[in-house]
């Protein structure tokens, strides 16, 4: 029988000791968890359960950022799947993290190791093992969360019945490395960062996560969409055209990033933010595996794959690559957005869309494989 925390409520996993794919130590590592829906069915076979992956600053509140699809009659109904999530392991919502305590009763600031999307996967691995779950149904996730969806239908291929990737790709691109890298060094170079060290100090790289915050909106969002916003227009009462630059004169843009990453800084650590970032500049599906087209035609486990057309984070591209190349594809879907990579929580009904179909396949036998836009 399985026992899962009550509906909705953040609770607390023990999954033990882990050990990182670079080969550092992890021990009692924490993982927190939500849930919604009843799970129904065997734990190590034929179930309900639907494992729900959030992005790089998301947590586990699915009912929160993705309230349009989850709920009773909505594609994730959870009068008929039982939906989990869990807060990433390096996350400062409940799972062991740098903000975390460290076993000899200090936080673990610096000493918190490295780690790559495989061990955020092994983390979830060793929770379920804790639960007593050795099967789900489906998987999937967006952007970091559909990272770590691929790497959980590479690793883990006789767990899953089923996966859905969304607006990512089988590997890091240069261009992604580099723009995330610039976002890690906007917080080690604030003052405040003391070495990943400043917990208790009374003092935060607050100025470091929010100008990271800022670069990364810039490619959350696409630039259709920002120039039908905001344009060249000033701020209200404002002027930036002023005979000299002052800081206080602004765009209209420039006070939206701003407002972004104050936003940030409210509920989200700078130490999770450098350690998450990292993990996705180290995610390359081939590592290891005889490189990408390998990897992604020894996938056995029934996917399908959703892009934005105008992501410039994770192009549409890089998903129609992952289509062309896995070896068990359900099919492919295209969100048609101004929005950027964020459409794929911002667009609830093209995306409800997408999942409900997604669904459908899962439990179907004659899949067939389609590529059509919602």
């Amino acid at each position: 029988m399985v026992t899962l925390a009550a509906e909705g409520i953040l609770t607390q996993q023990r999954i033990g000791a882990l050990q990182t794919e670079a080969g550092s130590v992890i021990p009692e590592a924490t993982i927190a968890y939500q849930r919604w829906g009843e799970f129904r069915g065997s734990p190590d076979g034929l179930n309900n359960l639907i494992i729900v992956e959030h992005a790089l600053t998301g947590d586990s509140d699915v009912a929160d950022w993705w309230c349009d699809v989850l709920g009773p009659g909505k594609a994730l109904d959870t009068d008929t799947w039982c939906v989990l999530s869990t807060n990433v392991l390096g996350g400062c919502q409940g799972s062991t993290g740098p903000s975390s305590t460290h076993p000899d009763g200090q936080v673990w600031g610096s000493r918190f190791p490295a780690i790559s999307v495989r061990d955020q996967v092994e983390a979830e691995r060793l929770f379920l093992d804790s639960l007593g779950i050795t099967r789900a149904h489906a998987i999937l996730g967006g952007s970091m969360g559909g990272a770590r969806t691929l790497e959980w239908a590479l690793m883990y291929p006789e767990r899953i019945d089923s996966a859905c990737v969304i607006a990512v790709s089988a590997r890091a691109s240069a261009w992604q490395i580099g723009i995330q890298s610039a976002q890690i060094s906007a917080i080690e170079r604030d003052p405040h960062w003391q070495g990943g060290d400043y917990y208790g100090t009374g003092q935060s790289p607050a100025a470091g996560l929010a100008a990271a915050r800022r670069l990364a909106h810039l490619t959350y969002r696409g630039e259709q969409e920002l120039d039908e916003r905001f344009g060249v227009s000033p701020q209200q009462g404002e002027n930036p055209l002023g005979t000299y630059r002052d800081r206080k004169q602004r765009f209209a843009v420039e006070s939206y990033l701003q407002y972004q990453g104050r936003k940030l800084v409210e509920r989200f650590d700078a130490g999770s933010y450098v350690i998450l970032t990292e993990s996705l500049n180290r995610h390359d599906i081939g590592r290891g595996r005889g490189g990408l087209i390998k990897a992604l035609a020894a996938c056995s486990v029934p996917t399908m794959v959703i892009g934005v057309d105008t992501d410039i984070l994770y192009p549409y591209h890089q998903q129609e690559h992952l289509s062309r190349n896995l070896g068990n594809l359900l099919g492919i879907a295209r969100i048609v957005s101004p929005v950027g990579h964020d459409a794929f929580l911002a667009e609830s009904r093209q995306l409800d869309n997408a999942l409900r179909r997604f669904l459908l396949l899962s439990q179907s036998t004659d899949t067939g494989v389609g590529d059509y836009s919602i």
